[in-house]
């Protein structure tokens, strides 16, 4: 396992126990976060309930960054993938159907839309959209979900 992964999972591992140790919304229950395709709606109200609060830009960082990793190993563990950074965007990616196809999200950028921009961004959707991909890919496709 290279330090990109361990670096994911071990901030993905971290959310998990920061949100689910002492729940502070009603719709969050200790095992909410089990790295289940259905734990993205879950994912997705919080971002919902953490919108409404003005972060400064490290506070955003962190809740991105820690909440994006969370979404991106529930992708990579459900439909596989590795993980990529991406140096000019200062982020990581997640690609799937190499060497034939490339299909690659971005999940802190739209972790971070869905708190900025609201419902439009909805996570499990972009989930979704990047399992059909695996499953249509064909050789030589190149996609970046957005």
């Amino acid at each position: 396992m290279n330090e990109l992964m361990n670096d994911i999972i071990h901030t993905a591992d971290h959310f998990v126990e920061n949100f689910s140790q002492d729940p502070v919304y009603p719709f969050i229950k200790k095992d909410s976060f089990d790295y289940s395709i259905e734990s993205l709606a879950v994912v997705d109200e919080l971002l919902g309930e953490l919108s409404d609060f003005e972060l400064d830009e490290d506070a955003l960082y962190n809740t991105v960054s820690m909440i994006g990793c969370y979404v991106f190993e529930t992708a990579r563990r459900n439909y596989g993938g590795e993980y990529l950074w991406v140096r000019d965007e200062e982020q990581p990616v997640l690609v799937a159907g190499l060497p034939d196809f490339q299909v690659s999200i971005r999940a802190w950028q739209k972790v971070r839309g869905r708190l900025v921009n609201g419902k439009e961004d909805h996570i499990p959707f972009y989930v979704a959209g990047y399992k059909e991909h695996i499953e249509h890919g064909k050789k030589g496709d190149f996609i970046m979900i957005v």
